[in-house]
């Protein structure tokens, strides 16, 4: 990696992300560090940040819509019996410090604030990992500790009142196009069938690049996926899907997903090899 606040991520010597550390942005967009842009081993960018539809989705990187009525995904706040709503509620993920910057990958470690107050430390582990000669594998683990004396909880649009949108936590922003991505699992296709469901595995294809997701842990792919093709390209976690997610003072809660980044249309079969490939069966 190099350069001091937006390292370059690289798979045998070819950059194929930015992180930005520190964003210079409005308070409202909940900063946060992301990776973007993101691209393909030919090149094709794959990811957006502040597209013009939802200025708040910043390429690759961890937001969360909830924690304890704070807002981490940024944008408008959904309210029980009141919908989207404006509020001055917006937190902040500030960058303490790389453990290890290497040009495939870093650890960092994060500061959650809102309101002053320090309400969770995250250590987040990235890795880009060379698979064939058109695809490369993302390995993105986030881990959350409740750094309060108080039971610290995650909720979601979902959980406070609006059906389908138990979105928060790993997101992915993706390239819009002319058309709408294909999205499928190993046995379902459309977003109507893939969305708010679990599956090891979920594919985003676009015109010429795919992206293969996948849970690398049991209790990751426990988490439901949040789709969207038809009003703009993007795909997440559901951290907070039919209840809030409590974690305990000084408790742990750690999530790994890994996403194949290929030039290309992927069908099934070869999705499916890829995941293989970068996470095992």
């Amino acid at each position: 990696m190099t350069g001091t606040d937006s390292p370059v991520l690289r798979v045998a010597g070819r950059p194929v992300g930015r992180y930005v550390t520190r964003p210079e942005l409005p308070a409202r967009l909940s900063p946060r560090p992301y990776l973007h842009p993101v691209t393909t081993l030919a090149g094709t960018a794959v990811t957006e940040s502040g597209p013009a539809d939802h200025l708040h989705h910043l390429g690759v990187g961890v937001a969360v819509p909830d924690v304890e009525g704070h807002n981490f995904w940024g944008g408008r706040t959904f309210v029980r019996d009141r919908g989207p709503t404006e509020l001055d509620n917006h937190g902040t993920q500030r960058h303490l410090a790389f453990q290890l910057r290497d040009p495939d990958g870093f650890v960092e470690e994060l500061r959650w604030v809102a309101g002053g107050t320090e309400l969770l430390r995250e250590r987040r582990t990235v890795a880009a990992t060379e698979l064939t000669a058109t695809a490369w594998a993302l390995d993105f683990t986030f881990s959350l500790t409740n750094a309060t004396r108080d039971p610290v909880t995650i909720g979601s649009p979902a959980t406070n009142g609006r059906p389908g949108a138990a979105y928060g936590g790993f997101f992915w922003r993706a390239r819009k196009e002319s058309a709408a991505p294909d999205v499928f699992t190993a046995d379902r296709k459309g977003e109507q069938e893939v969305h708010g469901r679990t599956a090891d595995w979920l594919a985003l294809v676009g015109g010429t690049w795919s992206l293969v997701f996948a849970g690398a842990t049991a209790r990751t792919r426990r988490d439901p996926w949040f789709v969207r093709t038809e009003e703009y390209p993007g795909v997440g976690s559901s951290l907070a899907h039919d209840e809030r997610l409590a974690v305990a003072p000084g408790d742990t809660l750690v999530r790994r997903i890994v996403t194949v980044v290929a030039d290309g249309r992927l069908g099934t079969d070869d999705a499916a090899t890829l995941v293989r490939k970068a996470v095992g069966p």
